[in-house]
């Protein structure tokens, strides 16, 4: 703190005034001066946020390019002020230091809002939420929303083994890519020098389209500051997956018409579908594994755990 303080004075933003130490922020673009140091000569919050920044973005060793702030709608207030504080570092404002406003999270159980803390009376910490949920739940519903918005959390919801629980759609959609891969390894099926022509179904074409868009996608979520696009690609990857699995096999199986009372065509299509040749059957196992290295790194991303059986 003091020498963040010291680089201020020396560039001449700091002044004495009421026998405080001021931040002569107006400079820079605040719409007041702010206090650092108070009359008692205890510090004030802000000279915490100056040292903070500056360490970040001037200290010796691997100082950061950009300092990304996720601050509570309640503090909307405090942008000028950090802002200010960026340009008397000789910084770039909304460049070297971007600043999000994150919405208010409503924790919900049985349709109603909880409060369910024993540490912090009124108040859930992340500690509750992780008590109640999990790990991987819990930092999935955080981040498969847009900050701009509010969150709403489904206690019922996100620790039920259910469809309609994204985190348990997407990690169960990585356990089943998995299960291919050691089913298909058990039938002695390869993927080595798969002839990708023949993933031509429609179910093959959008899994494919979902995988295209994954490059994109990736990059927007950086670019754009939103994780939650990452969620929501890997939550359309996984339909596309489901759909496609519970439509094709990999190891070919029996098939239910033995007696070959189906017209030709549809009993071809179900051929294709469930007894593929061996050359197809490496082709869908290529799709598989591209399906489980996009869903494991896209969790990874997250922070979410990828789990190989469920």
């Amino acid at each position: 703190v003091e020498r963040a303080i010291a680089d201020l004075r020396e560039r001449g933003d700091i002044f004495e005034k009421d026998g405080a130490t001021w931040f002569e922020s107006t400079k820079h673009g605040d719409d007041k001066d702010r206090v650092i140091i108070k009359s008692d000569g205890n510090y004030a919050y802000f000279a915490a946020d100056i040292a903070y920044y500056r360490n970040k973005r001037h200290r010796e060793q691997n100082p950061a390019d950009v300092a990304i702030y996720m601050l509570g709608a309640d503090h909307h207030g405090y942008i000028g002020r950090m802002m200010a504080m960026c340009a008397a570092f000789g910084d770039k404002p909304g460049e070297n230091m971007q600043i999000l406003i994150g919405q208010m999270v409503n924790v919900m159980k049985d349709g109603k809002p909880v409060r369910m803390s024993k540490r912090a009376g009124n108040v859930i910490t992340i500690d509750d939420l992780v008590d109640a949920i999990g790990v991987d739940a819990s930092r999935y519903s955080l981040a498969r929303t847009d900050y701009n918005t509010s969150v709403d959390i489904d206690l019922d919801l996100l620790a039920s083994h259910s469809n309609d629980n994204p985190v348990y759609y997407v990690q169960y959609a990585h356990a089943r890519s998995c299960n291919v891969a050691r089913n298909a390894a058990d039938a002695g099926i390869s993927a080595d020098g798969a002839d990708l022509s023949l993933l031509n179904t429609e179910a093959d074409g959008e899994v494919l389209a979902a995988l295209a868009q994954w490059p994109a996608a990736l990059a927007q979520a950086g670019d754009l500051r939103a994780p939650h696009r990452v969620a929501h690609y890997l939550e359309d990857l996984a339909a596309s997956y489901h759909k496609w699995y519970n439509l094709e096999r990999v190891v070919p199986m029996e098939l239910s018409d033995p007696e070959n009372r189906l017209p030709e065509a549809e009993r071809e299509a179900q051929r294709i579908a469930k007894c593929p040749e061996p050359a197809r059957a490496a082709a869908r196992l290529k799709l598989n594994e591209a399906v489980r290295t996009v869903i494991a790194s896209g969790l990874d991303l997250l922070g979410v755990s990828a789990p190989d059986k469920m």
